[in-house]
């Protein structure tokens, strides 16, 4: 006898409050113990709005126009609310801020537990458990307010796995996270799943980190759903990861490599070659960096830091969790004061001068957008920035299409999806022109299309005379669109220099055609023209094992 599905998705369809249209449209599906299902879509195309819908929080939370049923360890959710769903279904969100309701590392853990009656024994063994699984075990005495944006979405995490749930529903859950840390998340998540038959549904834009463990691909796009097996889909999908791209620019036939091991074996030989990439002209110094000291407490957070950073650069500020890449683009900002050494801008001290005219010339848009974001609509947002620059020429429609916004320029921007909250808190401070712009995680929620159409707009922004500075963990954004790279760690400036000499090779930091290809090649475009020259040379060979050399050490 076949066991019933964990999730049974029949003719679903769900409109919020006050909208026009469907967010989503007659939707069926279903989901079987054990299973890993990867949930893909543009930004705003409603696949939030679907893992929402898995514990009940639609439509009992957000109200709104609700047809079908959705069936979730043998519960309805038009009964079930999301309490009665929270022993069996654990859920972490795109904001993980938005679920802490305690101050504490280890009493968020505990929290949920006391809540679902467990006794004392198992709390402390299942807290312990997870503290290791999830690495962050030297978290567990830290107030929340203090971790980093990864430190909490790995805690968020650690919340919702702690009480052993049966379905585990996780909405972008590396967004936040730098490589090793997001390899070790997974990791975790995967083990439970094989382990313990943990059902898992997730949706990430990063496919490149999920796609060898999930065994079928959702996709959502405005309203309408896709569902297959991944081999089946891939071919099929806009936005795919670079071995996605690799595989289909060399004709290779199936199955697509979905790992940097099956990708090797598809390579006959490496190229060369050198990759010829012609820097950027750098312009005036527009800020100099000197001796920067600062410490939330002992030890500091940052240690003598000494950078200038020129006008025509888009710089990228990598390093893993908590290595002070916030809180160094605060000090920029002026929101922090340095405890030694100095900001320069544009020859001006910045720690001299009143933080709304620092805001002036330095445009910051933090990790959580939402945060910037308080006007009626999209278009009052930019409007109010060019009011108070007092600036007549702006043109706000102008950086919304841009930037892919202009269909929701009389929209609320708290109304918006994650991804285009982040476009929305960018064109807010970028419509200002403010001579340095300063992004914190910018790519968090946006598929591929999105982050090419951001990277186009920062080198828009930097030719004309200013500088852009990019705290990301996406180093396959940082490969195609940045000049130069500062990494950080235990705050301090570790690496100075441009993308090929501080990515190739790295255990951490590499992207997937370097560790495909190794030498200096980083993004399939390296790759493209010596396909191209000589195709003898990168061919595909199913059959024969690679033969490793020099560049692969």
């Amino acid at each position: 006898m076949t066991a019933a599905p964990v999730i049974s998705v029949d003719n679903l369809s769900y409109r919020f409050p006050r909208a026009e249209a469907d967010a989503l449209r007659h939707i069926s599906w279903q989901a079987h113990d054990g299973s890993v299902t990867l949930v893909v879509g543009p930004s705003g195309a409603g696949k939030t709005t679907l893992l929402r819908c898995l514990n009940g929080l639609i439509p009992h939370f957000h109200g709104g126009r609700f047809g079908g049923d959705v069936v979730v360890l043998g519960r309805n959710t038009r009964q079930a609310a999301p309490r009665d769903m929270a022993a069996a279904v654990g859920v972490v969100f795109q904001d993980p801020e938005a679920q802490f309701v305690t101050d504490r590392v280890e009493d968020e853990l505990v929290f949920g537990m006391e809540n679902l009656g467990y006794d004392r024994r198992t709390m402390r063994i299942r807290l312990e458990e997870t503290l290791d699984l999830l690495g962050i075990h030297h978290l567990r005495g830290r107030d929340v307010s203090t971790l980093s944006g990864g430190e909490r979405q790995r805690v968020a995490i650690a919340a919702a796995l702690v009480s052993r749930p049966r379905l585990l529903v996780l909405d972008e859950p590396t967004s936040q996270l730098d490589p090793l840390a997001a390899h070790d998340v997974l990791a975790a998540v995967e083990r439970l799943n094989s382990d313990l038959g943990m059902t898992v549904v997730l949706a990430e834009h990063r496919l490149d980190r999920v796609l060898e463990f999930a065994e079928r691909i959702v996709a959502v796009e405005h309203g309408s759903f896709r569902e297959e097996d991944v081999q089946t889909m891939l071919p099929t999908l806009a936005d795919v990861p670079p071995l996605v791209e690799l595989a289909r620019m060399m004709d290779w036939p199936p199955p697509i490599p979905l790992t940097i091991r099956d990708a090797r074996r598809r390579i006959h030989s490496v190229p060369s070659q050198p990759v010829a990439r012609t820097p950027s002209e750098r312009g005036d110094v527009m800020l100099r960096i000197e001796g920067l000291t600062f410490g939330y407490g002992a030890p500091n957070t940052l240690r003598d830091i000494n950078l200038k950073g020129y006008a025509g650069e888009v710089i990228a500020l990598i390093g893993r969790n908590g290595s002070g890449k916030t809180t160094l683009l605060k000090l920029l900002t002026g929101l922090l004061r340095p405890a030694k050494g100095r900001v320069m801008l544009n020859g001006s001290e910045s720690s001299r001068l009143p933080v709304h005219s620092v805001a002036r010339t330095v445009g910051y848009v933090p990790q959580h957008p939402s945060s910037i974001l308080h006007q009626e609509t999209l278009r009052d947002e930019l409007e109010f920035t060019l009011r108070a620059r007092n600036d007549r020429s702006g043109d706000p429609l102008a950086i919304l299409r841009e930037l892919g916004l202009a269909q929701h320029a009389e929209h609320h921007p708290l109304d918006l999806s994650g991804g285009e909250r982040q476009r929305a808190a960018l064109a807010a401070l970028a419509v200002g022109e403010p001579p340095v712009l300063l992004l914190d995680e910018p790519t968090r929620g946006l598929p591929g299309r999105d982050k090419r159409s951001l990277g186009a707009f920062a080198r828009r922004y930097v030719a004309a005379g200013r500088l852009v500075i990019i705290a990301t963990h996406d180093v396959e954004f940082v490969a195609e669109h940045a000049d130069r790279i500062l990494m950080l760690a235990d705050g301090e400036l570790i690496a100075d220099g441009p993308p090929a000499a501080i990515l190739a090779g790295s255990l951490t930091f590499s992207t997937q055609m370097n560790r495909v290809f190794g030498g200096d090649i980083l993004t399939v475009a390296d790759v493209r023209p010596l396909a191209i020259d000589d195709r003898s040379r990168v061919k595909s060979s199913p059959d024969e094992p690679r033969t490793p050399n020099n560049e692969d050490r």
